[in-house]
């Protein structure tokens, strides 16, 4: 079952590097009592994520944060060393948020995952919702493969 506007966020477990620590960072501990905004990809560094999605959210965070979020996050199953250098890469650091679900226990709770022939195993459907204190307040699916519309950061600033 799909995660719906109006429904909280279910438990889990992201892994988070930060320098050479490597922090366990939950649900709970990441999302209650914040606003934030969380969009998912299906993997770090590919094209379109990279290209399309990615930059948005770090261009137009600025303008996100004014609008009262506290927090923006990328989701993806890659695993932390990967989400690391994909911060270093994109220049997101201090913007962005890069939280590894490296089992797909996140996507499969929400009810977002996808097997994946090209990419190897369960990835994330690209999403983007707008969460405050652990509950979904919009959601954002994409429909099409390799297109980034639904999810955008332009979509969100809409929202908000």
């Amino acid at each position: 079952m799909t995660i719906k506007v109006g429904d909280r966020l279910p438990d889990a477990t992201f892994k988070v590097k930060t320098g050479d620590q490597t922090v366990d960072v939950t649900v709970a501990d990441y999302f209650a009592g914040k606003k934030v905004v969380l969009f998912g990809v299906p993997g770090a560094f590919t094209p379109t994520c990279h290209r399309n999605h990615m930059p948005g959210y770090i261009e137009r965070n600025a303008e996100i944060r004014a609008k009262g979020v506290d927090k923006i996050a990328v989701v993806s199953t890659n695993d932390h060393h990967v989400m690391a250098a994909w911060r270093e890469a994109t220049g997101g650091d201090g913007k962005i948020d890069y939280l590894a679900d490296v089992n797909a226990a996140f996507a499969r709770a929400l009810g977002l995952d996808n097997e994946s022939a090209l990419l190897g195993g369960t990835r994330f459907k690209r999403f983007s919702m707008i969460v405050d204190d652990c509950v979904v307040k919009a959601l954002n699916l994409e429909d099409v493969p390799g297109v980034v519309a639904n999810s955008s950061a332009e979509t969100i600033l809409s929202q908000l």
